[in-house]
């Protein structure tokens, strides 16, 4: 990718890109205005590539505003893709090439672009005015500031208008097929095939042909112009191969999407009708979007007046025999905090969903954060605990949501299911699993009654599980509520000894619950270091440690699914490693929790910047750590985040 002049440079494998061979992995990243369509640029290019057989992981970042004053730096809209020939965990550290369609969006991601990597610029954005909103002194595709990277500039707008000219548009018009002309170059510059993206154009647009073919038509002359430009240094056309798979069918999946599915084979193994309350909220909307198509699995979907009553017809649900199952934000997760409380003391099964996102309050809407973990873990009034697992990745949220509804069934107890807004947007690729390949878990009602000639809802069996009971089943009319239950009975009883009695008992259910014992990711079983994470920290953590002991550290990774209870040989295993470093998008909940329940010394590696960790930024902390940073050395190794401008640069 970079001209002949340039030196070969590392990808994000420490492997060299270089003219004289093809990479095993590049980065792309696509940024301009809000309304220039990056994000339907970058999924069609995520299209293209699953297509062609690479391995991807994709990354939306878009700002919080509806529509930001166009031009400005808050305004800016990236799409970042990593794909390759070998298994991709992450989506990437720097782009290989960025695409900045204006001044705001080069200026906002610059400095994230390796030394030596290619920008392409449209330079009909590039105009006085532009350049003013985006707090520039100068131009800088003449200023020479760019001279350590390949830069690419020309046209796009011009060439875009002169391509749709045929089909009568207006400037205004014709400058919306832009994004479209860009993904065409971009088609060709990685040899992807076109034809699907025409295909998907024609039945986006299928009311309006004559918009269809404009778009069709910019595309191919963003196609064409790599093909005929011939132009010397950087544009050049990139193979990269194919990765090696196992056969089978796989779809690319974002973690909405992912979660979706989970959720509805969840409850086809519980061999229950589903019933799904929500409230729209960034970024776990589309989880309601994605299960209102899916109806004919059983599926009802009920978009609440607000998160309370979202969560309310859910439990409602739940006692009717169905399975409840809400998701939100961590503001909404707040709303639903004493409705949560109520399934607990009334021990029905619920699933939610908690999309993170960066708080608190209304924080960073479309950003990402792991900073719910107390919230989950500890959030509720009383003593009420309740089951947390986390999901890794957008594919594993399909394996985590069923998880979330066999605990919930069997142990009859609201489960939270945690991901986050980088989860939830991003998009990799998915091997769709044999359905034969999970074990059922089917729910059972209670027919009769359970001591003789009398009821006891509060029963227990063997795992501290209540009976499920129908309401309307002859014979076994009852009452739950959120008001202390005497044991067994259910009858209203707050006296002290029940309620310690009563206390004790949904603790030890919780606590009783049977989870997989806790295994490395990679490395050994002991050793100097262990990087313990959980949630999307996966993809740079596992690269980081692979990284590392390549380069001959004593480095493990342990990634942890079930936040609580946590794994049973969980503490043993953290006590044979030395060290404990634990990386999260938070302020070190986790490591918290860690040293609560296993006294051992974890130390934090903290980010709230919005922004996933990079794999580099992993590699310094255990190279760091690893040199000696102990407990006389104040504990946490810090993050520098300098992937944005200062909030002063950003103002408007």
């Amino acid at each position: 990718m970079a001209s002949q002049a340039a030196e070969a440079r590392p990808d994000a494998s420490g492997q060299n890109i270089s003219q004289d061979s093809a990479p095993d992995a590049v980065t792309v990243r696509f940024a301009g205005d809000s309304g220039d369509g990056m994000q339907l640029t970058g999924g069609q290019f995520t299209l293209s590539t699953a297509l062609a057989g690479n391995d991807l992981a994709t990354f939306p970042d878009f700002p919080a505003e509806i529509r930001a004053p166009q031009g400005t730096l808050f305004g800016v809209s990236a799409f970042q893709i990593n794909f390759g020939s070998r298994r991709i965990n992450t989506a990437g550290d720097a782009p290989d090439v960025l695409v900045a369609m204006n001044p705001a969006a080069l200026k906002v991601n610059l400095d994230a672009l390796k030394p030596g990597g290619l920008i392409i610029a449209d330079t009909g954005e590039f105009t006085k005015r532009n350049l003013d909103k985006a707090k520039y002194d100068s131009n800088p595709l003449e200023d020479g500031s760019l001279a350590k990277w390949d830069l690419l500039a020309f046209d796009i707008s011009e060439l875009t208008v002169e391509a749709v000219k045929p089909f009568g548009l207006g400037r205004k018009d014709a400058l919306r097929s832009k994004n479209m002309w860009t993904l065409g170059l971009a088609l060709w510059m990685f040899d992807r095939p076109r034809e699907p993206i025409h295909q998907w154009l024609k039945e986006k647009f299928r009311s309006k042909p004559d918009i269809a073919e404009a778009n069709i038509a910019a595309l191919d002359a963003g196609h064409a112009y790599g093909e005929t430009a011939e132009l010397a240094g950087p544009l050049k056309q990139v193979h990269v191969p194919p990765v090696e798979s196992a056969p089978g069918l796989y779809k690319t999946v974002t973690g909405a999407e992912s979660i979706s599915l989970g959720l509805v084979a969840g409850a086809q193994l519980a061999e229950l009708p589903m019933f799904f309350g929500g409230y729209p909220i960034t970024p776990a909307s589309a989880i309601l979007h994605h299960l209102s198509r899916l109806k004919e699995f059983g599926v009802t979907t009920f978009q609440a007046e607000d998160e309370i009553a979202a969560i309310c017809a859910a439990i409602g649900a739940s006692y009717a025999g169905q399975l409840g199952v809400t998701s939100s934000s961590g503001p909404g997760i707040a709303l639903k905090t004493e409705a949560m409380g109520l399934a607990i003391m009334t021990e029905l099964p619920l699933v939610i969903v908690n999309s993170q996102r960066g708080g608190p309050s209304t924080g960073l809407p479309t950003k990402t954060e792991q900073s719910d973990l107390y919230q989950a873990v500890y959030g509720r009034n009383g003593d009420a605990p309740m089951p947390v697992i986390a999901a890794r990745s957008p594919s594993d949220a399909f394996e985590c949501a069923i998880e979330a509804c066999r605990i919930a069934v069997q142990y009859m107890t609201p489960v939270m299911l945690l991901t986050d807004g980088y989860i939830a947007n991003a998009a990799e690729p998915w091997k769709v699993p044999d359905p034969a390949e999970f074990e059922p878990f089917p729910a059972t009602f209670l027919q009769e009654k359970n001591a003789g000639e009398e009821l006891l809802p509060y029963a227990r069996d063997e795992n501290g599980k209540r009976p499920w009971i129908k309401p309307g089943t002859p014979g076994l009319m009852h009452r739950i509520g959120g008001i202390e239950k005497a044991q067994g009975t259910g009858h209203i009883d707050y006296s002290p000894a029940n309620h310690q009695a009563m206390t004790d008992a949904r603790a030890e259910k919780i606590s009783g619950v049977t989870v997989p014992d806790q295994e490395v990711a990679l490395g050994s079983t002991s050793g100097k270091l262990a990087v313990v994470g959980w949630g999307s920290t996966f993809g740079p953590i596992h690269q980081a440690v692979g990284r590392a002991r390549r380069a001959g550290m004593d480095v493990s990774h342990i990634h942890v699914r079930h936040i609580w209870p946590l794994p049973a040989n969980l503490g043993d295993l953290l006590r044979s490693y030395d060290n404990v470093l634990v990386p999260e998008m938070n302020t070190g909940q986790f490591k918290t929790v860690l040293r609560d329940q296993y006294l051992v010394d974890a130390r934090p590696l903290t980010k709230t910047s919005g922004q996933p960790f990079s794999i580099t930024e992993l590699e310094a902390a255990i190279g760091k750590y690893s040199d000696g940073i102990d407990g006389n050395e104040g504990g946490e190794v810090p993050v520098n985040d300098t992937q944005l401008p200062s909030p002063e640069a950003m103002n408007p």
